[in-house]
């Protein structure tokens, strides 16, 4: 990947992370689960798709908004997750399955 790309990539990042951990709102509800004597552990993912795009690109979307064909687009995910005994359980509590495939 190229430098640059992986620049940008951190910088949005970066920009999530910050606006999580500066909201108010998601402050205070992890305080009321403190203070209900819990643990948080937030653990967000994110995908995020890119495409170089092409010179003739503006050419394409004019061409495919004449019609009622949609655009196509593709999006490639690399990443996989490790997670813990307590991700584990956490998950379950939520009642949310756990591909065992995907980890």
């Amino acid at each position: 990947m190229e430098e640059p790309l992986k620049h940008l990539m951190q910088e949005l990042g970066n920009a999530i992370n910050d606006s999580l951990s500066e909201s108010d709102r998601i402050a205070e509800a992890i305080g009321e689960i403190k203070r209900a004597g819990y643990d948080v552990f937030l653990v967000l993912e994110a995908t995020i798709g890119f495409n170089r795009r092409d010179e003739n690109s503006e050419e394409d979307d004019e061409e495919h908004s004449e019609g009622n064909e949609e655009p196509k687009r593709g999006f490639e995910t690399t990443g996989k997750i490790k997670l813990t005994s307590q991700d584990q359980r956490f998950l379950r509590a939520l009642k949310i399955a756990v591909d065992e495939e995907n980890r």
